[in-house]
């Protein structure tokens, strides 16, 4: 596969740009909803562990 030509790229930015600006209403109120929340970190970093380990269990098996 060769490099995609120019208009493509246009393309492509175009509709990263277009991504963004949908998101950002949501991503906005998001954050401001973050930060009024308590912070359960512990929630968050034992799945983050279990699937780091699985993944590792994939790797190592093949």
């Amino acid at each position: 596969m060769g490099d995609i030509a120019t208009w493509e790229k246009v393309v492509v930015a175009i509709l990263a740009v277009g991504l963004v600006i949908w998101l950002y209403p949501g991503l906005k109120q998001s954050m401001a909803q973050s930060k009024e929340a308590t912070k359960d970190w512990k929630g968050a970093l034992i799945p983050l562990g279990i699937v780091v380990i699985f993944v590792i269990f994939l790797l190592a098996t093949i």
